[in-house]
């Protein structure tokens, strides 16, 4: 009777559809030296399955002090990027800082304000010139598309 089991669930587990249960039964069976003959081979499978899992099991085992020492040199090399980070952002503060104080009296000061004023007001000119261009074309477009 049980022989008739196994073979019903060894032909289960060949197709797939056994459950970790029977899975288990079958091992158990072929773990055994009472293996009749017609089944010898299948003995030779499930050993290798026995061997392959503890070679496995062996071959990933990570030693724990790694891991500290992985750890460690990320939070190190975080705090580094973040000091540098910092270093760059102060550096570039203090560099304007220092150029807000380049005139040593107020009439320099009022004459290159003047002069920057100047500038954007010819430039704000020269655009208000090509608007009135635009302002052309629109009346010339819709005198054509009505």
């Amino acid at each position: 009777m049980e022989l008739q089991k196994i073979e019903k669930l060894l032909e289960k587990y060949l197709e797939g559809t056994t459950s970790l249960e029977e899975e288990k039964i079958i091992k158990n069976f072929f773990a055994n030296d009472n293996v009749p003959s017609h089944l010898e081979s299948y003995q030779s499978l499930f050993e290798y399955y026995k061997i392959s899992k503890q070679e496995m099991s062996k071959e990933f085992i990570i030693p724990k002090n790694k891991n500290n020492y992985i750890k460690w040199f990320g939070v190190a090399a975080s705090l580094v990027f973040v000091s540098i980070i910092t270093f760059m952002y102060l550096q570039e503060n203090t560099t304007n800082q220092e150029n807000l104080d380049t005139f040593k009296t107020p009439e320099e000061a009022f004459v290159e304000t003047h002069k920057a004023l100047q500038l954007v007001a010819n430039n704000m000119n020269s655009g208000l010139e090509n608007v009135a261009y635009l302002e052309e074309y629109e009346k010339t477009k819709e005198i054509i598309f009505k």
